[in-house]
């Protein structure tokens, strides 16, 4: 409770706004796919005026809890957690151009973070998981000297270990540092065979899934990502 004493301090409109305009999806008045209502239905409807209305409105839009486009009514989107994490994207993409610390500290919890997830998805992994994951990998050989498609299938090689799991926290967390680190990789495997060594690793990762191995899977995920960390190179480095 508010001291008797604490200055009483005047809040935004367009932060009261936010609030009501929250309040109206959190509570269901507002579901999934409905279109917002139009400012100057709001404007009436709180009595002020359209800058504040402009404002909570970006700011819904900017959580993700909305989608805003030119010339429509905004709509009210799903929550995932895909869609949450999202929102903290451009935050870790500030924290990581300004801090070569902070790439190190992401490629040290990418690997805490992988090794249980390939522990548990090795437990989980069915004949299906086993031939997507296969199907992944030889898109991956596939595209052998062409960087940007190469790393775009050992990105979704590695999502689909974590979809395995049925968690899709794990799969959301697993693919937004999977793009953080992607800013950061440097192409010198392309001209050191690499490429081939990735491959290599990969299959044994999956050898040890497709026996429903944790040790193996997990030893094989480490030697993978001990080796590959490497390639992630901050620009002040």
């Amino acid at each position: 409770m508010a001291s008797p004493s604490e200055p009483i301090v005047r809040r935004k409109l367009s932060s009261q706004v936010f609030d009501r305009l929250k309040a109206m999806i959190t509570d269901g008045t507002l579901k999934t796919g409905d279109v917002m209502p139009s400012e100057r239905e709001l404007m009436e409807r709180f009595g002020v005026g359209r800058p504040a209305i402009r404002e909570a409105m970006q700011s819904l839009g900017n959580l993700g809890l909305i989608a805003i486009s030119h010339g429509e009514r905004a709509r009210v989107l799903p929550l995932t957690p895909r869609s949450v994490i999202s929102q903290v994207d451009l935050a870790a993409e500030i924290m990581l151009s300004t801090s070569p610390a902070a790439l190190d500290h992401l490629k040290e919890a990418r690997i805490f973070f992988e090794r249980g997830i390939v522990r548990q998805a090795a437990e989980k992994a069915s004949a299906e998981d086993i031939r997507a994951l296969r199907a992944l990998l030889d898109a991956q050989a596939d595209a052998l000297g062409t960087p940007d498609i190469f790393i775009a299938a050992d990105m979704r090689f590695h999502t689909r270990i974590a979809s395995i799991c049925g968690n899709p926290i794990f799969e959301a967390v697993s693919s937004s540092m999977l793009g953080w680190l992607k800013e950061y990789h440097t192409e010198m495997l392309i001209w050191t065979g690499r490429e081939n060594l990735t491959l290599v690793e990969h299959e044994e990762i999956l050898d040890a899934l497709a026996r429903n191995d944790a040790d193996g899977a997990e030893a094989a995920l480490i030697r993978h990502l001990e080796r590959s960390r490497a390639l992630y190179v901050h620009q002040a480095s």
